[in-house]
């Protein structure tokens, strides 16, 4: 004869002893085992980053300031002297134009430009990426022009486009234009053509196909590339201000140089590092907003 072994009541220790092994057992199964590789699971640090930051002002104030400076202090400041520097630059401004008015003329100059690159470079790019037609006609051009740094064009563009703002902006986009080119071509080709094929086969047209599955399978590749020309832009930003700029931060350091004034130049590479961070971040911020799908498949 069996003997009848009643079944666990709602709420008494056996049943909470069962419960929680499966959610224990729910909580294992969830939990990330593998981590190297996957891009989600790669954030920034903030302790490193704060650790990063203050080890490389400490080397900088040790080969300047140390017991046994490395540098001279006139060629390459200390960070006292540089922040000296930018206080008087804030309060006082630099010949005859405050901080924000350098700062923002730069700014301006290089939105602009690369706003125009990035008009010009995302359709040349998808049109690349989609057509092997437009591919064969673009691609020799893009290939040809592509190394050439902007500094080397500086005096051609001078001459075409004078020594104002025309120039500068031009000598910009031209910093900017090839790689939203590259960028966004590689975007469209990396979509898979898996994707491309089940949404021929529910009947989408070539309309809906661009819009729906190429257009956000290629915005991480885009952004990057927005990224990159970014700091492309910023870093031609000096060259684009040597001739005929009376304010931007490109055009302070050219001044500062022929006077010898090596404070006012490491301080306005140091605002040039420093505002490129932040456009950077911004960027990461937009791209996080906007395209939370990146690295998900």
């Amino acid at each position: 004869m069996s003997e009848h072994v009643p079944a666990p009541v709602a709420g008494s220790p056996v049943e909470d002893a069962k419960a929680s092994r499966f959610g224990r057992r729910r909580g294992m199964q969830s939990r990330k085992t593998v981590t190297f590789g996957d891009a989600s699971d790669v954030t920034t640090s903030k302790g490193w980053m704060l650790v990063s930051l203050g080890g490389l002002f400490l080397l900088w104030w040790w080969f300047t300031r140390g017991p046994e400076p490395i540098l001279d202090e006139k060629t390459f400041p200390s960070p006292f002297a540089t922040w000296d520097a930018f206080v008087d630059w804030w309060r006082d401004g630099y010949r005859r134009a405050s901080a924000w008015e350098h700062a923002s003329a730069s700014l301006s100059r290089v939105l602009k430009g690369m706003l125009i690159g990035t008009i010009i470079g995302i359709p040349v790019g998808f049109a690349m990426g989609l057509s092997r037609v437009l591919r064969g006609i673009f691609d020799p051009i893009v290939e040809l022009f592509r190394p050439v740094p902007p500094l080397a064009l500086l005096p051609m563009f001078i001459m075409w486009f004078g020594i104002g703002e025309e120039s500068k902006v031009n000598l910009l986009v031209w910093a900017s234009v090839w790689v939203m080119i590259i960028a966004s071509r590689a975007g469209v080709l990396g979509v898979s053509g898996s994707k491309v094929h089940a949404a021929y086969s529910l009947g989408a047209n070539k309309w809906q196909i661009l819009r729906y599955v190429i257009l956000p399978n290629a915005l991480p590749e885009v952004f990057t590339g927005l990224r990159v020309a970014l700091g492309v832009s910023w870093g031609t930003l000096v060259a684009a201000e040597l001739v005929g700029a009376e304010k931007g931060l490109g055009a302070s350091i050219y001044i500062a140089s022929r006077f010898f004034r090596m404070d006012i130049v490491l301080m306005n590479i140091v605002i040039i590092g420093v505002i490129g961070a932040l456009m950077d971040l911004v960027m990461r911020l937009f791209e996080s907003r906007l395209i939370p799908w990146r690295g998900k498949g």
